[in-house]
């Protein structure tokens, strides 16, 4: 698997646990979701997204078809 797909599965994974903890009503489930948008609009602005960055070192880039 490769890195950007990685990325995906993991943010969708976040959400997921955020989505849970909002169901029960905790503030942690708020927490998460804001931290979720708060990176895809760090990497909207500047092009670069960490998660992406380091799962592409480790695992390598998705191939260009």
């Amino acid at each position: 698997m490769c890195g950007e797909k990685l990325q995906r599965f993991l943010m969708a994974l976040v959400l997921l646990v955020a989505f849970y903890f909002m169901s029960i009503g905790s503030i942690i489930g708020v927490v998460l979701q804001l931290f979720v948008v708060f990176m895809i609009v760090v990497w909207a602005i500047t092009d670069f997204c960490p998660s992406i960055w380091m799962f592409n070192k480790l695992f390598g880039k998705c191939e260009k078809k």
